[in-house]
């Protein structure tokens, strides 16, 4: 039986991934701030790379309206350092998802088309927006790298969410 797709207004309960530089990158569960938690499908695919390169030069913004933000993908350590190195990348990166993280988040997994993609199967993209209780405020996922929040529109949503106290959607 599948594992049942998270819902918004549920409580996310923690997890953590291990973190590029040491450490790990925890979501869920009780927090200072907001969190921003995007799933990308990992170092294979050029339209993850230019979706985190709009999110690290947004960083500031995000900061500035309350969020910390999280990326992970199911990559080795050495796939996420090899991007990490070749873009740049200044916000917490996470690395080795697991199938049972996946299943937890309600993304999407994909089988590899050859080694030369992935060595493993791998999430498609989710987008995660947590509340400081660890609710699930907002949740979009997708079945493949075309769709995906954009970043700008979603800022300001969840600015204004926050201003106005707004409470989740599509939870019937």
């Amino acid at each position: 039986m599948p594992t049942p797709k998270p819902i918004a207004g549920s409580i996310l309960a923690p997890m953590s991934f291990p973190r590029l530089g040491g450490g790990e990158v925890s979501v869920g569960g009780t927090k200072n701030n907001w969190t921003l938690l995007v799933v990308y499908r990992g170092k294979h695919c050029p339209r993850c790379k230019k979706y985190l390169n709009i999110l690290n030069d947004m960083r500031a913004d995000w900061s500035e309206a309350g969020f910390d933000i999280a990326v992970v993908s199911a990559d080795s350590l050495e796939k996420a350092e090899a991007d990490q190195k070749e873009f740049g990348w200044n916000f917490e990166l996470g690395y080795g998802l697991t199938e049972d993280q996946m299943a937890q988040l309600g993304v999407f997994v994909t089988e590899p088309l050859s080694a030369s993609e992935a060595e493993r199967r791998f999430a498609e993209p989710g987008t995660f927006v947590i509340r400081p209780d660890g609710s699930l405020l907002l949740i979009s996922i997708s079945n493949g790298p075309s769709a995906r929040p954009e970043l700008g529109e979603l800022l300001d949503g969840m600015i204004f969410t926050k201003q106005n106290d707004r409470p989740p959607r599509g939870t019937v």
